[in-house]
């Protein structure tokens, strides 16, 4: 191994797998956002570079999200997923999932897509979600959640460290 394949693999090792829910997805193409535009742009842009797993769950809802409220023709959307398709990692839901999913919403502990994002990202492997939209420090099996963002809109330090920025 190289000097910097080892220090790749170090800095790997040392961050944890992650995925990104669809607000930062919306954030990072609307331009009307503000300070959470340029954050989460950021944010995507350092992920593939990260151990940064999308869930085809979170692509969905981007599409719907930005064609819905106009943030982008139907075309230019399918083809920003398909850019993200291909620098992204991407796991799809399973029945598991879903049941975990099911049973966690039945249970009152997040509403069912919720917790089915986070079942898919944890049969992925990834211990924390980047979304601001569930309790930020919150834990759902062994997944953490974590609001990038600022109260001003920036980066938090935790991002910065996870993104290596």
């Amino acid at each position: 191994m190289t000097r910097s394949s080892e220090s790749t693999a170090r800095s790997a090792a040392a961050r944890p797998r992650f995925t990104l829910d669809s607000n930062l997805l919306v954030y990072s193409v609307d331009l009307d956002a503000g300070a959470r535009h340029q954050a989460a742009l950021r944010i995507v842009d350092e992920a593939p570079d990260a151990d940064c797993w999308l869930t085809l769950q979170s692509l969905s809802e981007f599409y719907a999200a930005v064609t819905r409220k106009r943030i982008m023709p139907p075309a230019a959307a399918a083809a920003q997923v398909e850019d993200w398709l291909a620098f992204f990692r991407s796991v799809a839901v399973t029945a598991s999932a879903i049941r975990t999913a099911l049973a966690n919403a039945v249970a009152g502990r997040a509403s069912y897509w919720d917790a089915l994002l986070v079942a898919t990202a944890a049969e992925s492997g990834c211990t924390l979600i980047l979304t601001e939209d569930m309790a930020d420090g919150r834990r759902l099996g062994a997944v953490e959640i974590h609001n990038p963002f600022t109260r001003s809109g920036g980066l938090t330090a935790r991002t910065r460290r996870l993104l290596e920025l």
